[in-house]
């Protein structure tokens, strides 16, 4: 049974622990204003690199490229996006889990015929994978710590190089999507081939430009620009995803630590005036029993 003195050390062990994911919390807080702020920033890039391509694309019917070529899936990539560091909820968990169970599941052929390739970005997953021996051709953990449009457009350059040499027949992207928060959501994207952008009828479309250089080479210039800002967006995604989880984790975690160090409070207050009263009534028994005496 535990001891006054028990349960007044694990209030302060408590107490301890709620300061720190107290101040876990109000850094991932902090951290998470600049993530959103760079994903506002990213997105208008991104945005209009994909509406110039969309329209030049729809005028531009002789255009062909490796990229967006259909063909037979024989070999098979997955880029898995985790984060760094723990204490984080199940933001990692619910990638890994994506992940595992695609590899087992509908990709399991890949998978037995040596036809499937890991790209695993995040200490986290490259840990996991790795460990159970999985096929994991590239590893990317500590990126996150520094993280720079640099690694995107590297990671996206070696990927077009095996996609267009035959290496590989098709690329899948796992990462969390920042929705809010509170929010984020496991998704699964298809990064090569690229699949054709949707047409939409707008007044834009129907403006005859005149284009120097020709229509051709302004779209092959942009392709590798809007497959950058592509990566680039869900590493940043990833990352504020990351922030929000673990935001939200600490909370909870802080909430359950005041809980905690309330009811224990209780116990020990109950414990202390239980023994109070048995030490009184020592006393007065003893007292009665000496003037009896």
């Amino acid at each position: 049974m535990a001891t006054l003195r028990d349960i007044k050390r694990r209030i302060v062990g408590v107490k301890n622990t709620q300061q720190i994911t107290k101040a876990m919390k109000m850094v991932a807080a902090a951290r998470l204003r600049r993530a959103q702020e760079n994903i506002l920033n990213a997105r208008p890039y991104s945005k209009k690199i994909s509406e110039v391509l969309q329209h030049l694309l729809s005028i531009e019917k002789s255009f062909n490229n490796p990229l967006f070529t259909e063909r037979d899936v024989k070999k098979i990539a997955i880029v898995v996006v985790t984060s760094d560091r723990g204490l984080c909820g199940s933001f990692n968990m619910n990638v890994i889990r994506t992940a595992e169970e695609m590899v087992k599941g509908d990709l399991s052929g890949y998978l037995t015929s040596s036809s499937l390739q890991m790209y695993c970005v995040g200490k986290k997953g490259n840990d996991y994978f790795t460990k159970k021996d999985y096929p994991v051709v590239g590893s990317y953990p500590g990126i996150f710590s520094h993280l720079k449009f640099e690694f995107a457009s590297g990671l996206i350059k070696e990927l077009t190089t095996k996609y267009v040499n035959g290496e590989i027949d098709k690329v899948l992207v796992v990462y969390n999507e920042f929705k809010s928060v509170i929010q984020q959501k496991t998704t699964v994207e298809q990064l090569f081939p690229i699949k054709q952008f949707e047409s939409q009828e707008t007044e834009t479309k129907q403006i005859d430009y005149i284009y120097e250089p020709d229509k051709v080479k302004i779209i092959e210039t942009l392709l590798p620009k809007h497959l950058n800002a592509q990566m680039w967006r869900v590493l940043l995604d990833s990352y504020a995803a990351e922030l929000g989880a673990r935001m939200t984790a600490m909370d909870m975690a802080t909430e359950n630590a005041k809980e905690l160090i309330r009811s224990l409070n209780l116990t020990y207050n109950s414990k202390r005036q239980a023994a109070i009263t048995t030490e009184i009534l020592e006393i007065v028994s003893g007292a009665n029993a000496l003037k009896e005496s």
